[in-house]
């Protein structure tokens, strides 16, 4: 080969060289240009998702597209704004607020709701649930929801609490009487009583009864009756009495122990006794001297006693009680009917049987002739009985009567 040649080629193959790489640099020109072509080109969108805050740059369409290229799973419970249709401009703010799901429990009723609230007060909000003054709920309403969130309200309702017989109304969620008082502040010593037990659940309108109960100790001083005791006196005539020494009361000190409830005494059990002064008896002489009927005048003794010693005969016989209308209780001798209730006594005309004389009346037994009666005239005599039920069953009847002396 010529040196011309040589040249030649040499000169075509700088030629090709030079065109490749004018050409190449033509091709990463045109690609750097469409590169900044396409950068420029993409919006610039402010995203919010769930809480945190970025920036992108992006040729999505629509908001939907950009939560696509994210591949973020949208809920139709999500919070998104502006909604998933909306045509993406520049420096658009997206927000994405995803939706959670919380277990709500009001009373017995449990429920599954979707809520994108952040505190526990704006799901109630939400789900138009109004807390009572007295509702009671976990966790609190200021409290961050979060997808593991289980909230459970106890509304409260009316109970009627009688505390030591006082009665005021209260409120109160589903618990027992015991935490229920604990509510209350109100505190039980040891003897005092609740209904219903202190276990049981309250329910609606239900009453707590709190029965204040009180032990206490009593010493009291109490006075002791006196005995009465009677001597037969032969100088004081039958029926009569006379008091010879005055009887005193004593006295003994007395201890209780005392239940009360809310106040009220309720029993009362004695512990012990002790006599502080003893009583003395009151002695009562008796009289049992009889009075001997007296003579008519022109009779001798003699012959008063001959013509009613032994005489028997018979007599119209009814019967009285001490407490008849217009009676006394005292005999016309003197014997005092109400204080002598076993005395055999009848009434007479002394013309017929002389005061004081001893007989014997059929059916009725041995008296004395001891008192008399404006109705009691010739052979009629009225017997004596301390019981108005003896004195109707004897009636008005016949009987024989003995005069003994």
């Amino acid at each position: 080969m010529n040196t011309k040649s040589m040249k030649n080629l040499f000169s075509k193959s700088m030629s090709n060289s030079k065109w490749a790489i004018i050409t190449a640099s033509i091709v990463v020109f045109m690609a750097a240009v469409g590169f900044l072509f396409y950068e420029g080109s993409k919006k610039t969108v402010a995203l919010t998702i769930d809480g945190k805050e970025k920036e992108i740059r992006t040729h999505a369409n629509t908001i939907q597209d950009i939560l696509q290229d994210l591949e973020i799973s949208t809920h139709s419970q999500d919070y998104l704004y502006p909604s998933a249709s909306t045509e993406v401009t520049n420096n658009m703010k997206v927000v994405w607020e995803p939706a959670k799901q919380v277990e709500l429990t009001v009373g017995d009723k449990k429920k599954t709701v979707w809520t994108t609230a952040s505190t526990v007060k704006e799901l109630l909000r939400e789900n138009k649930i109004e807390i009572g003054e007295h509702d009671k709920i976990k966790p609190g309403i200021n409290e961050q929801v979060t997808g593991e969130t289980k909230i459970h309200i106890e509304p409260a309702f009316p109970v009627k609490i009688v505390e030591g017989g006082k009665e005021k109304e209260a409120w109160s969620t589903s618990t027992t009487v015991a935490d229920f008082l604990k509510q209350q502040g109100i505190t039980l010593d040891k003897q005092d009583r609740v209904e219903p037990a202190l276990d049981k659940v309250i329910k609606v309108n239900d009453v707590v009864n709190v029965v204040r109960v009180e032990k206490v100790t009593d010493v009291v001083e109490e006075p002791t009756a006196f005995k009465v005791v009677t001597k037969k006196d032969s100088d004081l005539t039958k029926g009569n009495e006379k008091v010879v020494q005055e009887g005193e009361k004593g006295l003994k000190e007395m201890k209780y122990e005392i239940i009360k409830e809310n106040g009220k005494e309720v029993s009362r059990k004695l512990l012990s006794e002790r006599v502080i002064k003893d009583s003395t008896d009151k002695i009562v002489n008796v009289g049992t001297k009889t009075i001997v009927a007296q003579v008519s005048r022109g009779q001798s003794d003699s012959s008063s006693q001959e013509s009613s010693s032994e005489r028997e005969f018979y007599v119209s016989s009814t019967a009285y009680t001490a407490s008849c209308n217009g009676c006394s209780g005292v005999t016309t001798t003197g014997i005092n009917l109400k204080a002598n209730p076993g005395v055999k006594v009848i009434a007479v005309d002394p013309s017929v049987i002389p005061l004081g004389s001893k007989v014997y009346v059929e059916g009725y037994g041995y008296a004395v002739a001891a008192d008399t009666g404006g109705a009691i005239r010739g052979n009629k005599i009225d017997v004596f009985f301390s019981s108005k039920s003896d004195a109707y069953s004897w009636g008005r009847k016949s009987v024989k009567v003995k005069i003994l002396n």
